[in-house]
């Protein structure tokens, strides 16, 4: 059987003052032609669906409008799982229509509904929470296990396991084994999707992207935007090791990383199929792709990676000077860029006019002093001077990270910005 794996869609999502919506809705016409092409007979969506609790209605519709394309009117069901930034209860919403099209939104971890009939023949039942059985005609049965993002005390009240003290990953590891032992046996096809950060050791940094993808130069390991970290701190879930996965599960369809990349390689690969698009510029060198697996009962999954080209890049330049970076972005006009301009003054609002003028994506102009002596401007660091007056101090954290001095306009609005905060302590006091 062949299936799409992909996740991380965001919609709605915004990179500073641009809409990403025309991009996402390209990109998710490419994701339908790819189902189409290569025959995908179901397809898994591991969360992220939404950029954030309230989407745009015109993300809302996009959505629709795209999944219906892509569920054939039921003879490719979709499986949906909500991730960390979906509100779970809008996921779940469109369920009772969407599934008479052959579209399962699953928004808690204990989701539960009555069996679909689909009017081509396929039946998809939901035995107990936590899995989905997939039966079309003349095919093996589908079983996937389904993990949608909670955070540690939602899911351990979802699991009843309030009182246990167990580490969280050994109570899903627990019930994913119960699950499998009880519906996962080698005359279908298993599957478990889930939206979470998992490592093959319990070792964020053993995470290895495909080779078309490396981390950005610089960047963190992961090669993720700060925000989708954050699941990791308190209040979030901590990163499940991959060895308590059942060992009937023949591949696992991970959502939350945006960075393609392979957990476990193996006889029960565990694979984050990526986003779609670059949302940020930690994901620079990104290839985006969607996931195909082909898979059969008892075999190995074989899998294949289809590029998407929908997407803008988005790049970080530094430039001698404006003139050079006009005629750069002359040349590129498809991308977003955060321009950095090495100047031995403050950008003029002339300048920066021309620059804005020149492009439709640029995200910032930051200006940089040139380096000297292998030093930012010249400037060597050092511990402030407190005993100094705030101006001072505002002139060599100035000229520290710019490294120019800040010229009179400059000096004259921080002075103006500061005594507004000194009318409104005085204000306080009284």
């Amino acid at each position: 059987m062949k299936f799409l794996h992909t996740s991380d869609w965001h919609l709605g999502a915004r990179l500073g003052e641009y809409s990403r919506t025309a991009e996402q809705r390209l990109v998710l016409e490419e994701i339908n032609s790819a189902a189409d092409k290569l025959e995908a007979e179901f397809v898994i969506i591991a969360g992220d669906i939404f950029d954030n609790f309230n989407p745009p209605n015109e993300a809302v519709e996009l959505l629709y409008k795209e999944l219906k394309k892509l569920a054939d009117d039921g003879r490719r069901p979709v499986i949906v799982i909500a991730g960390n930034h979906d509100s779970p209860d809008r996921i779940e919403a469109p369920d009772p229509l969407a599934a008479e099209c052959g579209i399962f939104f699953i928004g808690y971890p204990g989701f539960m509904r009555t069996g679909v009939e689909l009017e081509c023949g396929t039946t998809v039942n939901f035995p107990e929470q936590g899995i989905v059985t997939i039966d079309m005609p003349e095919k093996p049965q589908v079983r996937i296990l389904t993990t949608p993002y909670a955070n540690e005390n939602r899911l351990r009240k979802q699991l009843d396991a309030e009182n246990r003290e167990e580490m969280i990953s050994a109570i899903l590891g627990e019930r994913w084994g119960s699950l499998a032992e009880k519906y996962c046996d080698n005359k279908g096809v298993n599957i478990l999707t889930a939206h979470l950060f998992m490592s093959a050791d319990s070792d964020a940094g053993e995470l290895f992207a495909e080779a078309d993808s490396p981390p950005p130069e610089g960047g963190s390991a992961w090669g993720e935007p700060d925000e989708e970290r954050s699941i990791l701190h308190p209040g979030g879930l901590e990163l499940i090791d991959a060895a308590v996965l059942p060992p009937q599960i023949q591949y696992t369809a991970l959502g939350h990383l945006h960075r393609p990349q392979t957990v476990r390689k193996g006889r029960s690969p565990v694979v984050y199929s990526g986003s779609p698009l670059a949302f940020g510029l930690s994901e620079e060198n990104q290839r985006k792709s969607v996931v195909l697996i082909e898979l059969e009962p008892g075999g190995i999954a074989a899998i294949h990676r289809e590029p998407l080209d929908s997407g803008k890049r988005i790049l970080r330049k530094t430039f001698p000077g404006v003139d050079e970076a006009i005629d750069w972005l002359s040349d590129n006009p498809d991308v977003y860029v955060e321009l950095i301009i090495e100047c031995d003054s403050y950008i003029s609002a002339a300048d920066r006019g021309r620059l804005y003028d020149s492009h439709r994506g640029i995200t910032a102009i930051i200006p940089s002093g040139r380096m000297q002596d292998g030093k930012q401007g010249g400037v060597e660091r050092s511990a402030p001077d407190l005993t100094d007056s705030m101006e001072d101090l505002f002139k060599s954290f100035f000229e520290y990270s710019k490294g120019v001095q800040p010229d009179d306009r400059i000096i004259e609005l921080f002075r103006e910005v500061a005594a507004l905060g000194d009318e409104a302590d005085a204000e306080a006091s009284e």
